[in-house]
């Protein structure tokens, strides 16, 4: 019955992937085609236990090993090709329906940091661009990652985007635009919480360490990261690893 009716629909609507524009052959199972999905290239081990980044050998990186708010951080994939037009489609589309199968795929490689999480703090927009926007993505994909929401954070100043930003400046964008919201900071909420904070896409991991750093000194016991995609950034000796992964 299904087969009949996605066929049916594809027949008569004609609905076109989202990342792809090509005619989708399973309508009632997305927004995007297999196709694209099974391109994502995945950030497989090893890697950086508190970053994420991908590494020739299970360690960690020399400037991650010591300072970081943030303990541990994992994304699906690298913020590239079919996984960055997906993003995009969530955002800026609206494509909503996007967000369950992120989650999923959130919590297929990013299972490690999700356990004996607390709450899961999504990271904010500043109120005007969520105006504009009509939404948060990065709570659009905690509604589906399981733990229960707190909404922790405000951001308080507005920044501009990370990614239209030179590496070097996006920490001094960033910094002090967060803070926790009044309500949390009656009682002590947060001490010893295990917390995961969660976004859609890690540049630097400047906007990730702002948030930790925030909820660390509301008393937070321990703050991971966990976003859809990563920014890898490939250092000298590096292999390309992470091939495209077919799931």
């Amino acid at each position: 019955m299904a087969h009949i009716t996605n066929a049916l629909v594809a027949a008569v609507i004609a609905p076109c992937c989202a990342v792809c524009t090509q005619l989708l052959d399973e309508p009632l199972h997305g927004c995007v085609c297999h196709a694209c999905w099974s391109a994502l290239r995945y950030i497989m081990p090893p890697l950086c236990d508190r970053c994420g980044d991908p590494l020739p050998r299970l360690d960690a990186h020399p400037h991650c090993a010591t300072g970081s708010a943030v303990t541990r951080s994992r994304a699906v994939g690298e913020y590239e090709g079919s996984l960055r037009e997906i993003i995009h489609a969530l955002k800026y589309s609206r494509r909503h329906s996007l967000a369950r199968p992120l989650a999923e795929r959130m919590r297929e490689c990013g299972g490690d940091v999700l356990e004996n999480i607390d709450c899961v703090v999504p990271v904010p927009l500043h109120w005007r661009r969520e105006y504009q926007r009509g939404f948060n993505q990065a709570r659009e994909i905690a509604r589906h990652l399981g733990p229960p929401i707190v909404d922790a954070l405000v951001h308080k100043r507005a920044t501009r985007p990370q990614v239209e930003l030179a590496a070097d400046v996006r920490r001094a964008n960033v910094d002090g635009a967060f803070a926790v919201r009044r309500r949390f900071l009656r009682v002590p909420r947060f001490d010893g919480t295990r917390i995961l904070l969660v976004d859609d896409v890690s540049t630097t991991g400047a906007t990730v360490e702002a948030c930790a750093r925030v909820l660390r000194e509301a008393g937070a016991l321990d703050v991971c990261a966990l976003t859809a995609a990563r920014v890898v950034i490939r250092r000298p000796g590096q292999p390309n690893r992470g091939g495209l992964i077919r799931r």
